[in-house]
Formats: C-alpha cells, sequence, structure tokens
C-alpha cells in the first residue's frame, strides 16, 4: 500500500486534530487558519474531480464544470484507479449520508 509514505509523527498529529473537529463550522475555522484559500479549494476540487469521475463524466464535462486542469483530472483518476481507494470511501460515506438525510 502507497499510505505508508504519508506516516509520520507530524501527519499524525495533524490528522488526529482533523479528527477532533466537530461539524463543519469548526472545519472552515481550522482550515482558513491551517491552510490557504487555494490549497483549500484545490482539496475540494479534487473531491468534485473524484465524484464527477466516479459518475463517469467525461473529462471535456470536468473541466467545463470544474475548471480543473486535464492535470488535475489525470492525477485524480489515478489515484481512482491505483491509489488506496480513500476518495471511495469518501465519496461512499456521503452518498449514503445524503441518503439518510432524505
Amino acid at each position: 500500500m502507497q499510505i505508508d509514505k504519508l506516516r509520520g509523527e507530524q501527519l499524525d498529529q495533524l490528522f488526529d486534530a482533523i479528527l477532533t473537529l466537530k461539524n463543519r463550522e469548526e472545519c472552515y475555522q481550522f482550515f482558513d487558519d491551517i491552510a490557504t484559500m487555494s490549497e483549500v479549494q484545490s482539496f475540494a476540487q479534487r473531491l468534485q474531480v473524484a465524484k464527477m469521475l466516479e459518475e463517469g463524466r467525461t473529462y471535456h464535462a470536468i473541466v467545463e464544470e470544474s475548471s480543473a486542469s486535464t492535470t488535475t483530472i489525470s492525477r485524480v483518476k489515478r489515484c481512482l484507479t491505483y491509489g488506496n481507494e480513500g476518495y471511495q470511501m469518501v465519496l461512499g460515506r456521503l452518498q449514503e449520508a445524503k441518503k439518510e438525510e432524505e
């Protein structure tokens, strides 16, 4: 698994900190302090691209709707195909949560 390259005390501390956040507003507060707006928007865009790829959307449609570059789309596609299934896990949980709200 590729995930081992991420392991380390500093990242453990970061992830533990993220896991303490209780709601969306706390996430906004924390990420506003810890990252630039551009960095946070890049994360959000990558998640949107992953969702669109999982829905079977074409690169052209994704570029048009998300303004993501083809390089970003390719990188996300590679993670979906060869990664650690993190996108799939999160997208599945988001879909489940949405169904529960309905």
